[in-house]
């Protein structure tokens, strides 16, 4: 079986629902629920992707013994702090790397 009419197939759904967006441009508006929702998009898929990694280990949830976890929690304590994305990127890091030597 050849793979590339599926390569094709999802190529070109992917290209439709993209250039939908261009297409309609002007000639639709959306609801203004939809249009006010718009700005929390990207924090609940940021908080989609980094919840599970924070809270669960193989599979299951873990707070106590989770290095992860505390070292979220001071990252997320240094954005609300600082708001500097380098400083909270590098004590995530630095508390992570600190948290996993000590246990």
């Amino acid at each position: 079986m050849s793979w590339l009419p599926l390569w094709l197939a999802c190529g070109l759904v992917t290209f439709l629902i993209r250039y939908s967006f261009i297409a309609l441009e002007g000639h639709y508006r959306p609801p203004a629920w939809f249009i006010r929702m718009l700005p929390f998009v990207p924090i609940a898929a940021l908080t989609a992707i980094t919840a599970p990694e924070l809270l669960l280990v193989a599979g299951k949830l873990q707070v106590a013994d989770n290095p992860r976890f505390w070292a979220g929690l001071v990252a997320i304590a240094v954005a609300a702090v600082w708001k500097n994305t380098l400083a909270t990127i590098a004590s995530g890091f630095i508390a992570l790397w600190l948290l996993q030597r000590l246990t």
